[in-house]
């Protein structure tokens, strides 16, 4: 699948040009790619090459969906001046959301939700298409599976939301392209990782099995 035929569903807000992506990685390994995947929050500077992004979106568009319906939409954002954009305007509406620990946050001046990421996907979903938000879901997860298969950081974020409440994050909404009647899934960060956070502990006891 190429960069023409995904132009439907991918919003592209980059300094560089989407190129093919290169072989995937093998079944054998995809088990141990999901136990090493974490969430990193702070990345190198570098941006990743344009065939990494390929891969990663295409993995996106293969995830599986109710109905085969597709009513997801893939906002990718590189340009730097657009980021810092959406993290002002996410500062902004969470220093007025009323909710005090989203404003201590917003309030600190080296918050950055991002994480200093140098590429961010913007998820959004057909609200009207039910399960469409699962359906985004099914699809951050192959983006965040195939960044750890291509050696990249990630991680998922849901307060993004913040981003298009207001005023100013409707217009924001609108210059990043994203459809009428689309709404906020989440957004993930990606970059090459400048940190390797250890595992955290997992709840056993969520498991019953009827055999």
């Amino acid at each position: 699948m190429h960069a023409q035929n995904i132009k439907k569903h991918v919003t592209v807000i980059m300094e560089r040009s989407i190129q093919n992506g290169k072989e995937g990685i093998a079944m054998n390994e995809v088990i141990t790619v999901i136990k090493n995947r974490r969430s990193v929050r702070h990345f190198k500077t570098e941006q990743i090459r344009d065939s990494e992004l390929q891969e990663i979106l295409e993995c996106a568009l293969l995830a599986p969906n109710a109905r085969n319906q597709q009513k997801w939409h893939f906002t990718v954002i590189q340009n730097k001046n657009i980021i810092n954009k959406m993290i002002n305007t996410m500062k902004e509406n969470m220093l007025r959301s009323g909710i005090e620990f989203l404003a201590e946050r917003a309030k600190d001046p080296n918050f950055n939700p991002f994480g200093n990421a140098p590429t961010v996907i913007l998820i959004t979903a057909d609200k009207t298409a039910r399960f469409s938000e699962i359906d985004c879901a099914l699809a951050a997860e192959n983006i965040m599976i195939a960044a750890e298969s291509l050696g990249l950081g990630s991680h998922i974020m849901t307060s993004t939301e913040f981003l298009f409440t207001l005023e100013k994050g409707k217009e924001l909404k609108r210059e990043l392209g994203v459809p009428e009647g689309y709404e906020h899934v989440c957004v993930i960060a990606l970059g090459y990782k400048d940190e390797n956070p250890p595992a955290k502990p997992r709840i056993k006891d969520v498991i019953n099995y009827i055999k």
